[in-house]
């Protein structure tokens, strides 16, 4: 047990060093978005044409609401492109850290007395505290 323990210690470690180099990041999600403009003699207009675009929008949610980014393409979309895979890396570590740690809180014994529940029982089932209790406040006279 004592060496799982340890095995699971370093994987946590060699975790939070990941997690330290994880570079700048954002939320959200990248999507293809192509629009017909609905003008009658346009292109987009016959049957089976995809449509204008394609345009990128970045979108994710915020304060209960969808919020959408429009991106330009060329270096604009590259740079959103590589920050919201590296927010997914982010992610993808964070989870492996708590299964990780939960790993480790099931693998470390326990030790008597550290929690508080060994703790000798106070004479007539009193428990600790400041010993004091409230009062209502009196209004002022």
């Amino acid at each position: 047990m004592p060496d799982e323990l340890a095995e699971l210690e370093r994987r946590r470690a060699e975790l939070y060093t990941g997690l330290g180099q994880v570079g700048d990041f954002r939320r959200g999600s990248l999507n293809e978005v192509r629009r017909k403009c609905g003008k009658p003699n346009c292109a987009c207009a016959v049957p089976g044409h995809p449509g204008h675009g394609p345009q990128w929008n970045l979108t994710r949610k915020a304060d209960g609401r969808t919020r959408t980014v429009h991106l330009k393409p060329g270096p604009e979309l590259e740079k959103a492109r590589r920050e919201v895979a590296e927010y997914e890396r982010f992610r993808d570590l964070v989870g492996q850290v708590t299964e990780v740690n939960e790993a480790i809180c099931s693998a470390r014994p326990a030790v008597p007395g550290s929690t508080g529940e060994d703790a000798p029982a106070r004479p007539g089932g009193e428990r600790g505290g400041s010993g004091t209790r409230s009062r209502p406040r009196r209004p002022p006279s």
